[in-house]
C-alpha cells in the first residue's frame, strides 16, 4: 500500500533523535527540526509565528519528496516557499501522517 511506512525504520528514527535530544520526539517536533534544518539559519530563538512557519516548511519539504509540493524559491529573508502540485488527490489525516512518517524516514536515510 502506497501510504504505508516501515514501523521498524520509524522506531529507529525516533530512537536516534531520542539519543540526540534526550527525549523521544513527536511527529510535530520532528517536522519542526526538518523545517529548521531546511531554513539553514543558525538561530536558537524563534517567535511563535516563526515556529509555525518552520513546521510548515518541514511539511512542505516532506510532501515535496512525495510529489505533493514543489519548491518555488527563497524569499528575501531566506525562507523557502513551495506550491502544491496540481491534480494530487486530497487525503485524510491518517494518510497524510503515514506519508509524513515515510518521508521522514527517507529524509534521514538520505542525509
Amino acid at each position: 500500500m502506497e501510504n504505508q511506512f516501515d514501523e521498524i525504520k520509524w522506531e529507529n528514527v525516533l530512537n536516534i533523535l531520542e539519543k540526540r535530544f534526550g527525549k523521544k520526539p513527536d511527529l510535530q517536533s520532528i517536522i519542526f527540526l526538518i523545517g529548521h534544518r531546511e531554513l539553514g539559519q543558525l538561530r536558537e530563538k524563534f517567535s511563535k509565528e516563526e515556529k509555525q512557519d518552520l513546521i510548515h516548511v518541514g511539511v512542505c519539504v516532506l510532501m515535496s519528496q512525495a510529489g505533493y509540493y514543489e519548491y518555488v524559491s527563497d524569499d528575501a529573508q531566506g525562507w523557502p516557499h513551495f506550491e502544491p502540485v496540481r491534480g494530487k488527490e486530497k487525503m485524510d489525516g491518517e494518510a497524510q501522517e503515514n506519508i509524513l512518517k515515510r518521508e521522514i524516514i527517507n529524509y534521514f536515510e538520505n542525509m
